[in-house]
């Protein structure tokens, strides 16, 4: 079922001409984003680049990436983004989507997110200066807008985020790292264009996973009632992981430079409740409160309402394909046949 969403996307209206002969490298590959995107780029009809993933685990690019390991334009490179590239290969386009997004490790390793965040930044685009790079794309995060005075997020808008609480992290070093961007954007000439997800769900989590979607989901798997770690009154802008692809790769070939771009399904918008709801109907459970410790609570995300504008990424033909519903029960189906 992923696997057809994914064979839909790849015919795109896009000026995939661009990418002839070019090589793609995407961060954060084996990731729920980056895992999405290689696949897209690889049953593309016209595929005449290369495709390069880069991820840390192995055996996982291994099980999401077996039905391309023969195929002579694909690579796997197994690196750390934090440290610098080890290669001599021309990257023309790059997609950096690599970064801790579990919000555990906000506790747990912060100083090791904001070194993900920033230093991988650095160290791609100070290779690509060396190494042919035509454009690049950050992967940041919707989170960058903080806690908001109830509108919906536009690209120029900015809210409030205390830098004093460790969960700023991760909200902090993407801020951070979109600037970083623009200054090697402004300093070197480099065309860089940045894709702000919002809240992201498709099949490919890991079970180190605690987003909620994902929690959610292994209650229904585990035969389990869905548990709800809140009274779930966050308002939230949500989005199908292959639309959510397809939106960055019309952002690699489209995009401005310099420019930022949200990526969500304004159909989406919905309280944590609501999803906790949608899940347990698909599951036939019912939803059940547990509110959380004062240590859960350090982790979670304090923005009460997170809508996002997508008016920019239309204007540049994208708009998304899947319902949400639909989306989460072949999400669930896709899980359980893994």
């Amino acid at each position: 079922m992923y696997l057809d969403d994914v064979k839909k996307v790849a015919s795109a209206n896009l000026p995939w001409e661009k990418l002839r002969n070019k090589n793609i490298l995407v961060t954060g590959a084996t990731g729920l984003i980056g895992s999405a995107i290689i696949d897209i780029l690889m049953v593309h009809e016209k595929r005449d680049y290369n495709v390069y993933a880069l991820g840390r685990n192995r055996e996982r690019a291994h099980k999401l990436f077996f039905a391309y390991s023969k195929i002579p334009s694909f690579h796997f490179i197994s690196h750390d983004i934090t440290e610098p590239l080890s290669t001599e290969t021309d990257f023309h386009y790059i997609i950096h989507a690599a970064s801790g997004a579990n919000p555990v490790e906000y506790s747990t390793d912060p100083i090791g997110v904001i070194r993900a965040n920033i230093n991988g930044v650095d160290n791609l685009l100070s290779y690509g200066l060396n190494h042919c790079l035509e454009k690049f794309v950050f992967v940041s995060s919707g989170d960058i807008y903080g806690e908001g005075d109830g509108r919906v997020f536009t690209e120029d808008y900015s809210g409030y985020v205390n830098p004093l609480n460790v969960r700023s992290c991760y909200t902090s070093s993407k801020r951070a790292a979109e600037t970083l961007c623009v200054a090697y954007g402004y300093q070197h000439g480099i065309d860089i264009s940045i894709a702000r997800p919002s809240h992201t769900y498709g099949p490919h989590f890991t079970e180190k996973d605690t987003r909620v979607y994902a929690q959610f989901i292994r209650n229904i798997l585990r035969d389990e009632d869905v548990l709800m770690k809140s009274l779930g009154e966050q308002y939230r802008s949500w989005c199908y992981v292959v639309d959510c692809a397809l939106g960055i790769i019309f952002v690699m070939l489209k995009g401005a430079n310099k420019e930022a771009y949200n990526v969500a399904d304004e159909d989406s918008n919905i309280t944590i409740r609501q999803l906790a709801e949608m899940i347990a109907e698909i599951g036939g459970k019912k939803v059940i409160v547990d509110l959380p410790t004062e240590m859960e609570l350090r982790v979670f995300n304090p923005v009460s309402k997170s809508c996002f504008d997508t008016s920019k990424l239309r204007a540049l033909g994208w708009s998304p394909v899947f319902s949400m519903k639909k989306s989460i029960i072949n999400t669930i189906s896709e899980v359980q046949i893994k």
